[in-house]
């Protein structure tokens, strides 16, 4: 499996774009030991990897998030050993660390030898590492299938559907401490379909309560506020955050108030 993913980024010029595939291999590679752990009995895909191996997002994502919506069968630590295993078998050299001291629980996975096999690091022990978290409280009200994927392996995952997820990244874009360009490329992806995406008000609301406290704030006027926060972008640092993450880099450029504005 290592020699493929090689042969994949072999003639990939662009250093960004090398790194962003690789990681996606390793991404789908550990998806797929979730699914022989019938992890996804009880997770579901969240987040903007989700968004984009379900949905076709053309940005490239970091991490792996989900969501925990039954905790008959959590054994993430079986999980994380039998995918150490995998990736050991697949020829990779790797560590997976685990920590559950926290609501959301978080793996780190660290696979080394590849960044210099790829051209991309001077030594071999310089890692590509992936985080992967587990929200052990997630706010009520997402709604969540299963399907079938086909980016470099094939998957069945349970994932939220697109309304869950946008209502997610609402709650970021209202309540992450900084502004990030990919979040916002997001949003523009969403807005941008025919008829524009909507977000899970339920689980909107409900993530807000969770976080920012009860009655202080209205989901149905989620679009006021996304304008307030609207107003304050500096469009020029999100661009510099998402550039590298896009499939097509000259996309960032637009990132430009105007174009955010006429979305909500």
């Amino acid at each position: 499996m290592k020699d493929e993913m090689l042969a994949i980024v072999k003639n990939v010029k662009d250093p960004a774009q090398k790194l962003n595939i690789l990681r996606e291999y390793i991404q789908a590679l550990a998806l797929r030991s979730l699914h022989e752990s019938e992890a996804f009995n009880c997770l579901s895909f969240v987040g903007g990897t989700a968004l984009r191996f379900v949905f076709n997002l053309p940005r490239f994502s970091e991490d792996l998030d989900f969501s925990l919506e039954n905790g008959t069968g959590y054994k993430p630590e079986a999980w994380m050993k039998k995918l150490k295993d995998d990736f050991s078998l697949s020829g990779f050299g790797i560590s997976v660390s685990w920590n559950d001291k926290t609501v959301v629980n978080k793996a780190w996975i660290k696979v080394s030898e590849v960044l210099k096999e790829a051209g991309l690091a001077a030594m071999r022990d310089q890692k590509l590492s992936i985080k992967l978290e587990v929200d052990t409280r997630p706010p009520a009200g997402g709604v969540s299938k299963v399907d079938v994927i086909t980016r470099h392996r094939v998957i069945a995952i349970r994932h939220y559907d697109v309304s869950s997820l946008m209502a997610g990244k609402i709650h970021a874009l209202l309540t992450r401490k900084y502004p990030k360009g990919r979040d916002w490329y997001d949003f523009m992806w969403y807005r941008g379909h025919r008829p524009p995406v909507e977000p899970n008000l339920i689980q909107l609301q409900n993530a807000m309560d969770q976080t920012e406290g009860k009655d202080l704030f209205n989901a149905s006027e989620w679009k006021q506020a996304v304008r307030i926060k609207i107003e304050g972008l500096d469009c020029s640092k999100l661009i510099d955050d998402v550039g590298a993450f896009l499939e097509r880099p000259e996309e960032a450029a637009l990132l430009n108030l105007q174009n955010i504005l006429t979305l909500v």
